[in-house]
């Protein structure tokens, strides 16, 4: 016997754009971009052109986006942790109060990650590593297997240098600013090398560069990868930012802070992210068209990589800096134009704006890089970053970034198990 069909009572309430819009006090186009990120879920109307959203997921998101809004000190539930270090705001961020992408624009990568550990800007500073920790790093990822990816490799790496420090469990300022400023350049040395000669020297751009790509780079060329090296040097409170202030209030050593880091940014929704976009834009170039390209995408239930951002309702300032840049080299047109071609098809249904993973993806594609490069560039750039909150985690009390579990297991006593 079949059971009966729900009554309407019972069927699952849909809410349009429009309403769901309202309810979570957001803009339309704000709604597509919490789908882009996969924050909500939708359904498009049968016949026609609209979506559809379920109403108990649109109550979710709101209250938790209330209570994000709410700030506060952390209860054991939603946590809030102060920080000097980058603020996000009206589709703006700023590095220690500073418009982040003016400094970018101005100062290499090592001079912003200065300022962000200091508050000082040291014109001209390059960081270099010490042979000894360049050594053993490079034996420990040259032993990993060929298709070990660029995170697994920096992870390694980073535990591999841990080990040449006897200094590492130093957890003063000097001694953890030591630490990052020989970090960096381990990490990028310890890399292999994308083709033959290329020089271990000058800024980091140019020593990272070797291990992207085989071409010889131009000046141009050289000056995107920093300045995207200095957009992603932090981007406030990320998954993995919070994995290594985790590490750091138990009081873990920078090394091992920074491997909490890579572990998370090693996830689908994080760094690979640009990968991804990076793969799409092929597909694009290949076909000459991205509306079958996308129409791939959704037919197979994946969403869009390279689109919107939920810090962001608007522009993602990182990306629109870098497009400027590349529109400047012409081996970049045909990229940026598929780019384009991505942004204007989908959108037709979602206006959803280009974020720094798309960015990421026509400098990696139209530079002759793999497909993990844009990875690679963000886990080095972010290490900076990581660096910068585990400073600050180390002045706070210790071990408090313990939130309390909510246990919604059977009650006790239960009867031992057989």
């Amino acid at each position: 016997m079949r059971d009966p069909e729900p009554s309407p009572s019972h069927a699952e309430r849909r809410l349009t754009t429009k309403e769901t819009a309202e309810l979570l006090g957001v803009k339309p186009e704000t709604v597509y971009a919490y789908v882009s990120r996969g924050q909500l879920g939708s359904r498009r109307v049968p016949g026609g052109r609209g979506s559809t959203f379920d109403a108990d997921e649109v109550t979710a998101l709101a209250r938790r986006n209330r209570r994000d809004s709410a700030g506060g000190p952390a209860t054991g539930g939603e946590l809030s942790v102060r920080t000097r270090v980058t603020l996000i705001e009206a589709d703006r961020y700023y590095f220690r109060g500073v418009d982040a992408t003016a400094l970018a624009l101005r100062h290499s990568y090592e001079e912003v990650a200065e300022w962000l550990w200091t508050g000082r800007m040291s014109p001209g500073v390059e960081f270099t590593a010490p042979a000894a920790s360049v050594a053993v790093a490079r034996r420990a990822v040259d032993s990993l297997p060929e298709h070990t990816g660029p995170t697994d490799r920096l992870r390694v790496a980073t535990i591999a240098a841990s080990t040449a420090d006897p200094l590492r469990f130093d957890l003063s300022e000097d001694a953890v600013l030591g630490t990052a400023r020989t970090l960096i350049p381990t990490l990028v040395a310890a890399l292999p090398q994308a083709g033959r000669g290329h020089r271990d020297e000058g800024p980091l751009a140019r020593r990272l560069w070797g291990r992207l790509s085989g071409k010889t780079p131009a000046e141009a060329s050289l000056r995107v990868l920093d300045t995207a090296l200095a957009l992603l040097v932090d981007h406030d409170l990320a998954a993995s930012t919070l994995a290594v202030r985790v590490a750091a209030s138990a009081r873990a050593h920078a090394y091992a802070a920074v491997s909490a880091g890579l572990g998370v940014l090693e996830g689908p929704l994080h760094g690979a992210a640009g990968g991804h976009a990076h793969r799409l834009l092929l597909d694009v170039l290949d076909q000459g068209d991205a509306a079958p390209v996308i129409a791939e995408e959704l037919r197979a239930g994946r969403r869009i990589p390279g689109l919107g951002h939920r810090l962001y309702p608007g522009e993602d300032p990182r990306a629109r800096v870098l497009f400027g840049l590349l529109e400047e080299i012409p081996e970049s047109a045909p990229a940026l134009a598929a780019a384009r071609d991505i942004v204007a098809t989908t959108a037709r249904h979602a206006p959803l704006h280009a974020n720094v993973d798309l960015a990421l993806a026509v400098f990696t594609a139209s530079s002759g890089m793999p497909s993990t490069a844009s990875e690679t560039i963000f886990a080095v750039a972010r290490t900076a970053g990581w660096i910068a909150h585990a400073l600050e985690e180390y002045q706070e009390r210790p071990l408090r970034m313990r939130p309390s579990g909510h246990y919604v297991g059977p009650r006790p006593p239960q009867p031992l198990p057989e």
